[in-house]
């Protein structure tokens, strides 16, 4: 019983934190980072952590590592354990503990453009759940002169038509961090 329990105590937590990791945002450059460091020398603490923000190259520069290290495109929980590597390979600590945090309402926000087509265009918050309808929900909805059956979906480049006259589950898509949204007028 004992042993079951322990077994579903860990289940339980393993499945929360690969939650927690899939609904992390990867970072990008300009986005701002919180890095906290135990394990190491108390006086250098206090000169490691501090507020980072991410490079036009992707990186975050950190005292003692000959380089940065990649930031855009990674994860805040995979960035943790890459510092911490980092300072192990380079042989400077050997049990360093990162701590990564963001300010989700700061300059990690990521947003969704309406590009056209809606009572108030411009961005709108990003969030886990965001859909396609939510999103034109909170633009104020279609405007009175909006084609709403030739929108279209534009992600990392590529455009995809959709019919948006009326509600359907099917092209209510989720969206993603830098979607544009475009509703002809």
């Amino acid at each position: 019983m004992k042993n079951s329990l322990i077994a579903l105590l860990f289940a339980f937590f393993a499945v929360g934190s690969a939650l927690a990791q899939n609904t992390e945002l990867a970072l990008k450059a300009g986005d701002k980072v919180t890095v906290r460091i135990a394990g190491v020398p108390d006086n250098e603490i206090l000169q490691i952590s501090g507020i980072y923000t991410v490079s036009d190259s992707g990186t975050i520069k950190l005292p003692h590592l000959s380089n940065g290290v990649r930031a855009a495109g990674v994860k805040p929980s995979r960035l943790q354990s890459d510092i911490e590597r980092s300072y192990i390979a380079e042989e400077i600590y050997t049990r360093p503990n990162i701590t990564i945090s963001t300010d989700d309402g700061g300059a990690t926000a990521r947003t969704v453009t309406i590009v056209s087509g809606c009572n108030r265009n411009g961005p709108v918050p990003y969030s886990a759940n965001l859909t396609i309808f939510k999103a034109i929900g909170t633009a104020g909805g279609f405007s009175p002169f909006a084609k709403p059956s030739k929108a279209k979906l534009i992600r990392n480049g590529q455009a995809t038509q959709l019919d948006l006259s009326r509600y359907d589950a099917s092209v209510d898509i989720k969206l993603e961090p830098e979607d544009q949204i475009i509703v002809p007028e």
